[in-house]
């Protein structure tokens, strides 16, 4: 069974008992190689971000932490540079041989929200170690924007892995001559490099940069915000941008992207020595994203930047970061895109499924 679990192992799991929680699972909860974690009806204002560290549980953490609790229930706010914690629905008791590995979904990073999972005695954020039997908790840091969150939401995904899933650039060469996965020659070096698009086919409009003082965002509210409300429109017509310190924006990659059925990937930022910026969340993409079978031709990344301490030079090409292809442990009964409904398959550049157009 070594590889990424499909949607069939994954229910397998929740039967077993190895995937529970406090409420029934709902409906497309599973994804062809995830599942979509909930958050509970409590959230903790924290003074600080933390990992609680081996022998040590959150609950611990907590009560040494805590500064006052925001019950979600009938919605509330979770303010802009503020640190939150909040209980998830699901837990986990994992087979030995078995890891797991969380991330914020696509429309959680589209809007900075910085959410990350942590576990009883972990070490990494987003990451579920070998065995784990416990409760799961999102910490949650809105960067840009104030946001209202209630019980239920799904903020992040997580992906179980057994064995050794990721695969080498030989073999992601391999894969690429069977059924091609970018629309490019590949530039493959532990992993497929991916660039910027500051060059669009038509126009002249290559991003958003986000507002630093907006009102709050509902995320219950889907294709409801005026984008002028909270971003700025980003153009050139020179292939090249600056970016500001401290600002975020939303781009997108130059080449289009495909990912088989027998694989998924994760993104993964590009090292440090590229400049003062990062590609700011990593991220997961499904067997079937932009697949011609699941009727893509190849989707764009879109890609959620953050310049740091200098502004910096950001030209049209230049790689911001690579996809890692991991092998599924079987063949997802489900597609993105052909079998679930999708908001970004066969994507251009595009904010999240909050904002109107």
């Amino acid at each position: 069974m070594t590889g990424v679990l499909a949607d069939s192992q994954i229910h397998e799991m929740i039967g077993a008992g190895r995937i529970a929680a406090t409420a029934p699972f709902q409906p497309g909860q599973v994804q062809p190689a995830s599942l979509d974690l909930r958050l509970g009806d409590m959230a903790y204002r924290v003074r600080a971000s933390f990992l609680p560290g081996r022998g040590n549980t959150v609950t611990d953490r907590l009560d040494e932490l805590t500064m006052h609790e925001v019950p979600l229930t009938g919605g509330a706010v979770l303010e802009k540079g503020c640190v939150y914690v909040v209980p998830l629905t699901e837990r986990l008791a994992l087979p030995d041989g078995m890891t797991a590995a969380a991330s914020a979904k696509s429309s959680t990073g589209r809007l900075d929200l910085m959410t990350r999972v942590i576990t009883d005695h972990g070490v990494e954020f987003d990451r579920v170690c070998d065995g784990y039997d416990g409760p799961l908790y999102a910490e949650i840091c809105p960067q840009s924007f104030s946001v209202v969150a209630q019980p239920g939401q799904m903020l992040t995904q997580i992906i179980f892995r057994h064995g050794r899933t990721a695969l080498s650039d030989d073999e992601l060469r391999d894969v690429h001559a069977r059924t091609p996965i970018v629309s490019d020659t590949p530039v493959i070096s532990e992993g497929l490099g991916f660039s910027v698009d500051l060059r669009p086919e038509t126009g002249d409009l290559v991003g958003y940069r986000a507002k630093r003082h907006t009102g709050l965002i509902d995320l219950a509210k889907l294709n409801h915000y005026d984008p002028a409300d909270f971003w700025e429109e980003v153009r050139t017509t020179k292939g090249r941008i600056i970016l500001d310190p401290g600002a975020f924006y939303i781009l997108m990659s130059r080449e289009a992207i495909s990912i088989p059925p027998d694989c998924a990937a994760e993104m993964a930022p590009y090292v440090a020595m590229a400049g003062e910026f990062r590609v700011h969340y990593a991220g997961f993409f499904d067997p079937g994203f932009g697949w011609a079978e699941a009727g893509g031709t190849g989707s764009r990344g879109v890609l959620e930047v953050r310049c740091h301490e200098a502004p910096f030079v950001l030209e049209h090409g230049q790689v911001v970061g690579r996809l890692i292809y991991e092998r599924m442990a079987a063949r997802p009964a489900l597609l993105y895109g052909k079998d679930l409904a999708s908001n970004y398959q066969g994507q251009g550049l595009k904010l999240s499924k909050h904002f109107r157009g």
